[in-house]
């Protein structure tokens, strides 16, 4: 079993409050986080920009590994993740995270990489974790 790790701290509350965000591997690194950099234009992260970086690499991995394992020894893939954040009430969720892939995979016809990529979707740890809506745009050059 892996267990990775990350700290937030919040000091002050609401909209005046100011976080900072502290990852194991040190990627994150007091790295600034605050209403007005998920909601406005403030320089640092915000939760849905980070679930939106774990799914986006985590389904990359997967699928990476599944070509791997389909025999494809080379090629790109780029995927964007985009977290839709929405008003619930008198709170917020997140309501989907839409992954748009693109590939390029010599050798591949549309079925087999549009199976291996739909597997992906629904097996990378992330995309089990998540209960939103995933979907999954894909595009192969």
């Amino acid at each position: 079993m892996t267990t990775r790790t990350a700290t937030a701290r919040y000091e002050g509350f609401g909209k005046t409050g100011k976080g900072q965000l502290d990852s194991q591997s040190g990627v994150l690194a007091a790295t600034p986080y605050s209403f007005n950099t998920r909601f406005g234009d403030e320089k640092g992260t915000n939760p849905e920009e980070l679930i939106a970086a774990a799914h986006a690499g985590c389904f990359t991995m997967a699928l990476s590994f599944a070509l791997a394992g389909a025999g494809f020894t080379e090629g790109t893939l780029e995927t964007t993740a985009s977290v839709k954040l929405d008003q619930d009430g008198a709170g917020f969720k997140i309501s989907r995270s839409d992954l748009d892939l693109k590939a390029n995979i010599p050798g591949i016809d549309i079925e087999q990489f549009a199976a291996l990529a739909a597997d992906a979707k629904a097996n990378c740890p992330v995309s089990k974790l998540l209960n939103a809506e995933v979907s999954l745009t894909h595009h192969l050059a």
